[in-house]
């Protein structure tokens, strides 16, 4: 009876551990705030599944940035900052729909790149 009780526990933890990454990882990809917010949550209570998804989201951030300042080009910089707005679009709905169905699976195009720059976070 008692290891029932441990394995009960156990897998409470585990479920519990499982939803906070989630969380976290959905998070992530709401704004810039959400992403600070999920930063210092998974601060707290480190989940590695909050982490990849948090790694994935702060490359989108960081290439929308980049888009912003290219943007400032006129004609072919405006040009490349609409088309790769609408490609980051596409990434950042990839990403929350990978955070929702709890996949680790990088972002389409530069989510191989994300985990290699942003490992140390």
């Amino acid at each position: 009876m008692e290891n029932t009780q441990t394995n009960t526990a156990t897998n409470t933890e585990k479920t519990t551990d499982a939803n906070d990454g989630k969380t976290i990882a959905v998070i992530s990809y709401l704004t810039i705030i959400g992403l600070i917010i999920a930063y210092v949550m998974n601060n707290d209570k480190k989940t590695e599944f909050g982490a990849y998804h948090i790694r994935q989201s702060i490359g989108l951030a960081a290439t929308g940035l980049a888009l912003g300042v290219v943007g400032l080009i006129p004609i072919l910089g405006w040009i490349v900052s609409v088309l790769g707005t609408l490609l980051l679009i596409y990434m950042w709905v990839m990403g929350l729909v990978n955070a929702m169905n709890e996949k680790k699976k990088p972002l389409p195009f530069f989510g191989k790149k994300f985990e290699e720059w942003f490992k140390s976070i």
